[in-house]
């Protein structure tokens, strides 16, 4: 079907519902501002007691234990590290990458010589190196990374903090959120970390990230929850189904994979994207989100998303200005919803009868007003059950039926 124009409003504003069509942002910063962090030393009361004469106790000399002992006692970011990094692991990933570009293809002293098909041997690959971090969930050695740090590999270098290095398999990828897993094969029990929940999370909240940024490893970094429910349009990223966590904590190219966690020492999100154009600005995928998604993967290697197939909008006064005006539509400047701006040919939305103009009100019986209501819902929905979706189209009401289907591969 066709779609609606602005280009100003959708290409700002629209989301690709399952990922349908999306814009690819990335998660790299070249310049991040670590947060101080200050150790406040405990004081000791004053006695009220009179000093006795006793015999001198010989003082033991400090060594390098009750040193790190005193320490993780005086220091709650200290001993969280000393609990979970452990569990933290380096990978380090290889990929072929061809040299050659797409344009040499249409050279056309390029296709005398090779003709249409080009043989194998003459396509030089070239080795792409990148290093990030990862969490290791259970004892026989289950990981949990980011979906770009293992992208376009199988087996990958991991390496423990003991120094220990092991050979890991790649078992699922699922870019839509960014969740990868590895497994490696130890022979003892592996270290691992504690989980948390963000539940209770609230902005102001203390924040570690323990990861390898720039190759440099078991690297902490400490600050704050600074926000809590960003969208992926708002990370810059909009191809995600992910809702972030937003830390001042610094976080660099190489963190990405590791540990966000609380006061407590507990693993409340995985480290995965930076703001290209801002200082201080990290974010992290939700435990829950990455942990739902990492057992989807261990069980059965992929992920199914459910997809209807729709672009939207949020409807705020100045977009119905606009809108009003290009489309010479008349929509009240008070409406509120979710305007759909594209069905794609063929997606299960287009089978349901939606269409572009139409105003998402409700869905599954939960008012929406944004894309990402929407999409949250979706999420939640059931691949082949009916999902009621009701809409505002040309001053009436309507309720429609939707059945999601699984994401279509070349959308992810």
């Amino acid at each position: 079907m066709g779609g609606i124009g602005s280009q100003t409003v959708w290409i700002a504003a629209a989301l690709a519902l399952g990922g349908g069509v999306g814009w690819a942002g990335h998660h790299y910063v070249d310049h991040l501002t670590a947060t101080e962090m200050v150790e406040i030393a405990p004081t000791e009361p004053e006695s009220s007691l009179a000093t006795l004469s006793l015999p001198a106790e010989p003082v033991p000399e400090p060594t390098a234990s009750t040193n790190s002992l005193a320490i993780v006692a005086s220091n709650f970011i200290a001993a969280a590290v000393e609990q979970v990094g452990p569990a933290v692991v380096r990978i380090d990933a290889e990929r072929s990458v061809s040299q050659l570009n797409p344009e040499t293809f249409n050279n056309p002293l390029f296709r005398r010589f090779f003709g249409e098909e080009i043989p194998p041997e003459m396509v030089p690959d070239r080795l792409e190196q990148g290093t990030g971090s990862g969490f290791i969930l259970s004892a026989d050695g289950r990981i949990l990374t980011n979906a770009h740090v293992v992208d376009g590999t199988r087996t990958v270098k991991v390496t423990l903090r003991d120094g220990r290095t092991f050979e890991g398999q790649v078992v699922g990828v699922d870019s839509v959120t960014d969740v990868a897993v590895v497994k490696i094969e130890a022979e003892d029990p592996l270290p691992t970390v504690r989980l948390g929940s963000t539940a209770n999370l609230s902005p102001g909240q203390w924040a570690i990230a323990i990861g390898n940024p720039l190759g440099l490893d078991n690297t902490v970094t400490a600050g704050i929850i600074s926000a809590i429910g960003r969208t992926s349009n708002q990370v810059g990223i909009p191809d995600k189904r992910v809702q972030f966590i937003q830390t001042d904590a610094a976080i660099n190219p190489g963190n990405s994979g590791g540990p966000l966690l609380n006061d407590q020492g507990e693993v409340i999100g995985m480290n995965t994207a930076i703001r290209a154009n801002a200082q201080g600005l990290g974010f992290a995928i939700p435990i829950e989100t990455a942990k739902r998604i990492a057992d989807e993967l261990f069980a059965t290697g992929e992920v199914q998303h459910p997809f209807l197939g729709i672009q939207m909008v949020e409807l705020t006064p100045d977009t119905i200005a606009e809108i009003n005006a290009q489309q010479q539509m008349n929509i009240p400047l008070d409406e509120s919803g979710v305007l759909i701006v594209r069905v794609l040919e063929g997606s299960p939305a287009q089978a349901a009868g939606l269409q572009p103009g139409d105003i998402i009100q409700r869905v599954n019986n939960q008012e929406v007003r944004t894309p990402t209501d929407v999409q949250s819902q979706v999420e939640s929905s059931q691949i082949g059950q009916d999902l009621a979706i009701d809409i505002h189209r040309n001053g009436t009401d309507q309720a429609l039926a939707v059945k999601p289907t699984a994401m279509p591969a070349e959308l992810r």
